[in-house]
């Protein structure tokens, strides 16, 4: 098994749901969770989070992550999570002799130990250079003309309604887990260059976590699939 490195970045600054990344969720900070899944993972040696704001590092620290302080010029909504990445890789010790980087949101707080451990063992068994996580998705999918008219882009609306299982199978990126290639990451500055490889997690939510209505689903979800509130 080559060394695998978990880093999460974590900005500061959030729109849609202030302060996001330490909220509680399920009675414990949203970034508690993908440290933890990826602490109990176990093709992942060492877990890094980049924030630009000391007091997530502060709580980060806390549930056992190595920490980074990510310079303001890449901390902006303008900067991308490579640019992040990029930085953590460079600065952190842990990082120098892993030969995969496992970048994680802490956005998906449902993430399990063994999803993490899926994606990383499928990316090496098929010699990739990305692997990621994805769902299966059913939705027709529509783009809308300058005069309004509607645009089948899965499907061809012309044609009677096909039934999900005549259909192609499609999927959804999720964003939760990428296993890459670190060599192959750091020449190219972005998540998917070289072989990538879609890494199919059965039960993962499509519920992405963007606006206090999905903060309230998604924990309602999570307590009805069986994850209990963290009571301290």
């Amino acid at each position: 098994m080559k060394r695998a490195v978990a880093i999460i970045p974590a900005r500061g600054g959030s729109k849609g749901i202030p302060g996001k990344n330490v909220k509680p969720f399920l009675g414990e900070p949203l970034i508690a969770h993908a440290i933890r899944a990826a602490l109990a993972a176990e093709t992942v040696s060492d877990v890094v989070v980049s924030s630009d704001d000391p007091g997530i590092l502060d709580v980060a620290a806390r549930y056992g992550a190595t920490c980074v302080l990510r310079p303001a010029e890449i901390a902006g909504d303008e900067a991308s999570s490579e640019a992040a990445l990029l930085h953590a890789v460079g600065a952190r010790r842990e990082c120098e002799d892993a030969e995969t980087i496992v970048f994680l949101q802490c956005t998906s707080p449902l993430t399990t130990p063994d999803e993490i451990d899926l994606v990383v063992r499928t990316g090496e068994r098929l010699a990739a250079d990305t692997a990621f996580s994805v769902v299966e998705v059913h939705a027709f999918l529509w783009e809308i003309a300058p005069d309004g008219t509607g645009i089948g882009v899965n499907h061809d609306a012309s044609k009677p309604r096909q039934r999900r299982q005549d259909r192609p199978e499609q999927f959804r990126e999720t964003g939760a887990i990428y296993a890459l290639r670190k060599s192959g990451f750091i020449e190219a500055g972005q998540r998917f260059f070289g072989k990538s490889v879609p890494v199919v997690l059965p039960d993962a939510t499509e519920i992405d976590l963007d606006t206090p209505r999905d903060w309230l689903a998604l924990e309602a979800f999570a307590v009805a699939c069986g994850r209990k509130p963290h009571l301290g």
